[in-house]
């Protein structure tokens, strides 16, 4: 659901320039705010997909429980892990934006991300052969 998402919404059709470009569209970015001299960053902007955010932030839930040695990971541990329940969140948000800017890069340059594990189709088959190699299949849907 995930790929389908973001292959629809991103990387389907547009060309991305950079990542500050890619953060904006999936509204991952901080809203400045100044005043005089003082110039701060305030909560992301949402002014980008909605439904994208949403994922992005699904997905890096997800990239913490199922890679938990990838240097994204480690970062988001040290940096928020020892923190409350709030900041844990803020944080999640910050992996998400760094997590979609990584995996643009996977589909544009062919960067994996570093630390991550991949998993080869045959072992997540749990030895099973896939449906159009198994005969016996093939005779259950002639029947």
């Amino acid at each position: 659901m995930s790929a389908t998402l973001f292959v629809r919404e991103f990387f389907g059709w547009r060309q991305i320039k950079n990542r500050r470009e890619l953060a904006s569209l999936a509204g991952l970015t901080p809203s400045p705010c100044g005043s005089g001299e003082t110039r701060r960053k305030q909560g992301i902007s949402k002014a980008g997909n909605r439904r994208l955010r949403w994922m992005a932030v699904e997905i890096a839930w997800s990239w913490l429980l199922w890679q938990p040695r990838s240097a994204l990971t480690l970062w988001y541990q040290r940096r928020f892990g020892a923190g409350n329940a709030r900041l844990r969140k803020v944080g999640i948000v910050a992996l998400a934006r760094k997590l979609v800017i990584a995996l643009w890069r996977y589909l544009d340059q062919g960067e994996v991300p570093e630390g991550a594990e991949f998993t080869p189709w045959d072992r997540k088959l749990n030895g099973r052969l896939p449906t159009r190699a198994d005969p016996t299949s093939a005779a259950v849907v002639q029947a």
